[in-house]
């Protein structure tokens, strides 16, 4: 995937908003006020996600993919990786990623902030 697909794809989830806290460099999909998907807009670019509700789950992850996936910077100790884009995680998982990461947010708001 591009960083326009992936753009695409998170902004295609029910109540998806696009905003830039941190410059034009950085997309921040959000649901309900709260961050799902960090979206590097320099190419090749990357997109960072939540991945689980346990580090060991992240860190399974960047495991499988050693060469693609790292620990996000601030939010990694919190189970956030970033993936690099176009690199060899294959699209159809990037994007059960970026559904995890996005379900795991709306789970967490409160129910007045869920689509």
């Amino acid at each position: 995937m591009n960083v326009e697909a992936v753009v695409a794809y998170c902004l295609g989830k029910p109540g998806a908003e696009e905003t830039y806290p941190f410059g034009d460099h950085v997309l921040v999909a959000k649901v309900g006020g709260k961050g799902f998907a960090f979206i590097g807009q320099d190419e090749p670019g990357s997109v960072a996600v939540k991945c689980g509700a346990t580090r060991d789950e992240a860190a399974e992850i960047r495991e499988r993919y050693p060469d693609s996936v790292t620990v996000m910077d601030y939010l990694g100790r919190y189970g956030w990786n970033r993936v690099g884009l176009g690199a060899d995680v294959p699209d159809a998982e990037l994007e059960e990623l970026i559904d995890a990461s996005y379900d795991e947010v709306v789970r967490r708001l409160p129910r007045a902030k869920r689509p």
